[in-house]
This record gives structure tokens, sequence and C-alpha cells, in this order.
């Protein structure tokens, strides 16, 4: 039977422990918060207090870093890193190799082209969702209903 906690040495010499996840056998830190569904493959790392929600996938290699959060049937390619604190939506598709730095956020149903690098602070959305926003966010004007009411106004 294989050992479901792991002791791994960091660059300061310090020791981590690691749980291994039921789905995939992936390396998860105890404070880190994993759903049931989510598939964690045997070579990839979940940071402390980082979530991965529903029917997420953390692909060969990839390291989800500390406070990072995955939105549900999100999709996380090979070797990819997501910075502390960054903030992926529901139903992303990161390829692999991406990298992305801390406090990135990624809009739900956005991609990351593989082998794509994303500054820390950055903001990713769907095409079109500024837009929709700006949109929304801009003062109503008084429009007269009428053409009588408009004379009145006038």
């Amino acid at each position: 039977m294989a050992r479901m906690i792991e002791e791994l040495e960091d660059e300061t010499g310090a020791v981590i422990k690691y749980k291994r996840h039921a789905n995939g056998r992936g390396l998860v830190a105890p404070s880190a918060r994993v759903a049931d569904s989510a598939y964690i493959d045997a070579t990839a790392y979940v940071e402390a207090n980082a979530r991965v929600g529903l029917d997420a996938y953390v692909g060969a290699g990839s390291w989800i870093d500390q406070g990072a959060m995955i939105g549900d049937r999100t999709f996380v390619g090979a070797n990819v890193h997501i910075g502390a604190e960054s903030v992926i939506g529901a139903g992303v598709r990161i390829g692999s190799n991406a990298k992305l730095g801390r406090n990135v956020m990624v809009g739900n149903g956005a991609r990351v082209d593989r082998d794509l690098q994303v500054a820390a602070g950055t903001v990713i959305e769907l095409r079109g969702a500024g837009a929709a926003r700006a949109a929304l966010a801009a003062p109503l004007h008084a429009h007269p209903r009428t053409a009588r009411d408009a004379r009145r106004a006038a």
C-alpha cells in the first residue's frame, strides 16, 4: 500500500508534509482544499491554502502555488505554474508549460495558450467582457418617454 503522507525537504532544508489526493495521487498540502472529484496528477503539487474546485484537472508536473484558487471544471495542462494568490475562474483551459505570476486573475471560460508567460497582477477575461462591464457601469441618462415629454422638457 502506498504512503498517504509524503515528507519533502524544501530549498531551506525545512520538511514539508503533503498528503496524496485520492484521485490522481498528486501531492496536496494539508491546509489546501481540493474537491474529491478533482484530478491531481501524481507529479503535481497543490500548496498550502490553495483551492481546487469540482471536476478540475491538474496535469503532470504542474504546481498550484500558495493561496491560489482554481475554479470548477478548469483544465490545467502539464508543467504549468499558477502563481501564489492567483484566481482562476470556472471552465478555464490553461495550456501546457504556461507560467502565471502572482495575483493573476483569469475569468470564467477564458483560455491561456500553451507556453505563455503571464506577468504578475495580470487580468485575463473573455473577449468583450470588458466592454459589457463598462456598458453596465455607465450612468443612465434620463430619456423622455414621448415626443410630447421631450417638448415639455425643452
